[in-house]
């Protein structure tokens, strides 16, 4: 029997749990996905890929809330194969995920325009012991800054695991350390006195601080938002959607459970389309520095502490930015 487990995974300077690592099944609920993909698999071709595309259909997904981990390598003569087979991914909506230490080549891995790097669990192991491991991991940092991802530490076992990982310039981790405690809560571990990642050093890009979005149909009931908020207390906005991904409207859990939570609130809204109480979503680039950012929250002081939402080349939605991270960084630096 396979295994099956479910982990959080959580931001690292705020402590919310903004995705779920599954393994072996779907879980259901809001929260976008971290998703292991074999290389071999995307090799064998489009047919290989159909059990995942059902697998995600029968748990009513969508490829836009699934970040694609890819294991393995591939030969020199592969790299068309699995060009071809990761822009098909990208065509269905997925975010693609690579290690920052191996497996997929680099070069591979940037044409593929990645949302994530993952340090490999073993170096993650050996970060506190050894200097030759740290070296590899700040080199993947460096990596994904270059590529606008964000650098995530799987399976961190020990709080001096994750202070090498926080120190070495991952955001994200999961893993045993992170596990949820009796009452359901993840409590993570605060950083040592005085450290900082590298990277607040060059200053801040969107990209760095990007975290998943919770996206819903532009088509989506109230009702269907006010379910995605209750799953999780940490979702602070609910990104609405097209069929292309394109960020059709925002809304801002305050803002919207106000308005569901009023007098006769649920009657008037609950089974009528969300996007009645959305606001239109402040996008950003993935490329614009975090200053550029931080001007255009401040442009409408009723909505200064909204989410921005993260946008590609093609205004596909990424993920979202919290004024509020860019306002911790800014303190940092």
């Amino acid at each position: 029997m396979s295994r099956q487990f479910t982990a959080p995974v959580v931001d690292l300077d705020t402590g919310s749990v903004i995705a779920v690592h599954a393994v072996g099944a779907i879980p259901p609920g809001p929260l976008p996905l971290l998703l292991d993909l074999p290389v071999r698999v995307v090799l064998s071709g489009a047919g290989a890929l159909a059990p995942l595309h059902e697998a995600l259909r029968r748990a009513g997904r969508h490829p836009r809330e699934v970040v694609l981990t890819l294991d393995g390598a591939c030969s020199d003569a592969e790299h068309p194969v699995l060009k071809a087979g990761l822009d098909g991914l990208r065509a269905h909506g997925y975010l693609l995920a690579f290690s920052g230490s191996g497996g997929v080549p680099f070069e591979v891995a940037a044409q593929a325009a990645p949302y994530l790097l993952t340090l490999e669990p073993e170096l993650v192991g050996r970060l506190p012991r050894d200097h030759r491991s740290v070296a590899v991991a700040r080199a993947a940092a460096t990596l994904a800054r270059g590529l606008g991802a964000r650098l995530l530490a799987p399976a961190v076992e020990t709080e001096a695991e994750l202070d090498a990982a926080r120190r070495c310039g991952a955001g994200l981790a999961h893993g045993p350390l992170l596990a949820p405690g009796p009452d359901g809560r993840v409590r993570v571990p605060l950083p040592a006195e005085g450290e900082a990642p590298e990277s607040f050093a060059i200053g801040p890009r969107v990209h760095e601080l990007l975290l998943p979005a919770v996206t819903l149909p532009e088509q989506a009931s109230a009702e269907q938002v006010v379910e995605a908020f209750g799953h999780e207390p940490s979702i602070t906005s609910v990104i609405l959607v097209d069929e292309y991904r394109r960020p059709r409207g925002s809304l801002d859990r305050s803002r919207f459970l106000l308005a569901i939570a009023a007098r006769y609130g649920h009657a008037l809204h609950g089974r009528k389309p969300a996007r009645r109480l959305a606001d239109p979503p402040r996008t950003v680039p993935k490329t614009t520095a975090a200053v550029a950012a931080m001007r255009l929250a401040g442009r409408d002081p009723d909505r200064v502490y909204d989410d921005l939402v993260v946008t590609d080349e093609l205004n596909r939605c990424l993920g979202i930015v919290r004024v509020s991270d860019l306002i911790r960084n800014f303190a940092k630096s």
